[in-house]
């Protein structure tokens, strides 16, 4: 079984690369956004913001371990068994209990924070519903951290085995998913 953990900056186009990897490659997704989603509807949420799927996640990893919902996310593919996406990776903690796992590689995306911002707003999510301002803000507050409980994205792409540069066409993205894959 292989496990892809994708990481990567706000907008980068995480989800792109896991759609890509679902349809030619045949991985199954699981989404930590999804499960964030889930919490706080379990927790009687009416609003489903990035500001609350962050307090969210850091009290679940507070509570638990850094790597929390990670690992909850991994007892479930490992369950089905096939070979697994997990997106999105943001805390150090969560990269050393996958790196524990056999066949685990992680992928960072990234692009410049303009493309990503018009990518967004273009995508139009419950969380994407914000001005540039709060898109860098938010970015900010989640780049680095000394808490391990909280998102470090810096950290987290400095320990990615590829690095996917999203600043082009889908044919440009495609090419560099393929040429990862080809080597591992």
């Amino acid at each position: 079984m292989k496990i892809v953990g994708i990481t990567g900056t706000l907008g980068a186009g995480k989800g792109t690369v896991v759609e890509y990897l679902k349809e030619k490659y045949g991985f199954a997704h699981y989404s930590v956004r999804d499960y964030l989603r889930q919490e706080a509807e379990r927790r009687g949420y009416k609003e489903m913001n990035r500001d609350v799927f962050t307090a969210i996640g850091n009290d679940l990893r507070a509570k638990h371990s850094p790597s929390y919902i990670i690992d909850e996310l991994f007892k479930t593919a490992a369950q089905n068994g096939q070979n697994a996406i997990i997106e999105s990776i943001r805390t150090p903690g969560e990269v050393a209990s996958l790196r524990t796992k056999e066949g685990f590689i992680l992928l960072a995306v990234d692009a410049a924070p303009e493309i990503r911002y018009d990518r967004i707003v273009i995508r139009n999510s419950e969380t994407d519903k914000i001005s540039f301002e709060k898109f860098l803000s938010d970015e900010q507050r989640e780049m680095s951290t000394q808490d391990p409980n909280k998102q470090n994205l810096a950290a987290c792409i400095a320990q990615a085995d590829f690095k996917i540069d999203n600043g082009g066409d889908l044919d440009n993205l495609y090419r560099q998913i393929d040429s990862i894959f080809a080597e591992v």
